[in-house]
Order: structure tokens, then C-alpha cells, then sequence
């Protein structure tokens, strides 16, 4: 079966936020904690790139490599899911995940970090698909509907690819090579040869 991923093209995100904002009403997550971020580099500078972060559902996720209570598993078609009933907010999976993708919205009494929550890939989580105790925990299952992530759906520019990992590399290809270098950019014949009137 096909591996899902994520895909952010950083020459088309124009940073608004849309991926952020309705993957945080879909899910209904809590104030203070966010799945999916944009991120901007060199802000207000020439090279100025912004992209949406999330867990990135790696082929061998060093989250789940690390977690001691098998919280983090992943499924036959690539998704890093967890299991909120056995973490133990030990927060090896923060310390691990190179995009920040863990995140511990509950602190407690004596300072310890509480159950971790992160990006699902509108997958859920190991309850019944659809059942209320699922949503409750893990959000809105939009791959048992059928559907692509909310984030990804949303995004107007299409910088925000998901689905098959081949299919999504290939889409990626075509752009670069659509965009090419020079006088083969595109634009350039618009831009610096307009057609005579």
C-alpha cells in the first residue's frame, strides 16, 4: 500500500495561516496548542520563505522510536499515530521529532507535562473510526471518510500537497521543472518580451 506524506512548497505558501486555523476548528484543539504552524524565514528580506509545519509522518519516525510506553506507532500506510491511554508525558518524543511536532497542553500539579497531542494526518487514533470517544481524543477522521487532511484541502495556493508520497514527489518534480532557471522561468517571456500590441 502507499505511503502518505506531507508536501510544503515554499514558492507558493503565502502565509495565511488557512491550514492552521482549520485543522485547529476541525479537531476542536484546545486553546494554546496548535497542530499544524506557519513558519516564516528571512521575514521581510528578498529570500522570505514561509511553510506550514506539522508532524511529518517520517518513514522511520524517531518519535516512535524513542517512546517507551509504544504511545507512538505507525500504520500500514505510513501515519504516526499515538495512543493518548499509555503516554505518560515523559516527552521523549519532543526531544526527538526534528519539526516540533509534539506538543504537552496540560500541565499539572507538580510541573510534569501531561498527555501529548500532535498531528493525526486526519487519521484518528486506535478507537472505533468515527465514534465519539475518537473524535473526542484525537479529532475529526477525515481518511476513514475518504477525504485528504482539512490543512491540505484548505490551502488556495496548493503549497500544501498530501497523499501518496509517489504521487506528491512527482507533482513537486513537474513545478520545479515548470519553473526552471533564467529565461526559462516562468513569467519571463510576460514579463520581459510582452507581445507587440
Amino acid at each position: 500500500m502507499a505511503r502518505v506524506k506531507f508536501l510544503c512548497d515554499t514558492d507558493r505558501c503565502i502565509e495565511c495561516n488557512a491550514c492552521a486555523t482549520s485543522c485547529k476548528n476541525e479537531h476542536e484543539v484546545p486553546w494554546g496548542m496548535v497542530r499544524r504552524r506557519v513558519v516564516t524565514i528571512n521575514d521581510g528580506s528578498p529570500g522570505e520563505k514561509s511553510i506550514a509545519i506539522s508532524c511529518m509522518h517520517c518513514t522511520d519516525a524517531p518519535c516512535v522510536a524513542v517512546c517507551p510506553t509504544d504511545t507512538l506507532y505507525q500504520t500500514d500506510i505510513g501515519v504516526v499515530l499515538h495512543n493518548k491511554d499509555n503516554c505518560i508525558g515523559c516527552g521523549y518524543c519532543f526531544y526527538a521529532c526534528p519539526f516540533g511536532a509534539p506538543q504537552f497542553p496540560r500541565a499539572t500539579l507538580f510541573g510534569t507535562r501531561g498527555i501529548m497531542d500532535k498531528c493525526t494526518y486526519c487519521a484518528g487514533g486506535p478507537e472505533e473510526n468515527g465514534s465519539e470517544a475518537e473524535f473526542r481524543k484525537y479529532g475529526r477522521n477525515r481518511i476513514a471518510e475518504g477525504k485528504l487532511p482539512i490543512c491540505a484541502e484548505v490551502c488556495s495556493t496548493r503549497a500544501l500537497l498530501a497523499g501518496d508520497g509517489e504521487v506528491i514527489g512527482e507533482i513537486y518534480r513537474e513545478r520545479v521543472l515548470a519553473r526552471g532557471f533564467g529565461s526559462g522561468a516562468w513569467g519571463w517571456e510576460t514579463a520581459y518580451y510582452p507581445e507587440e500590441a
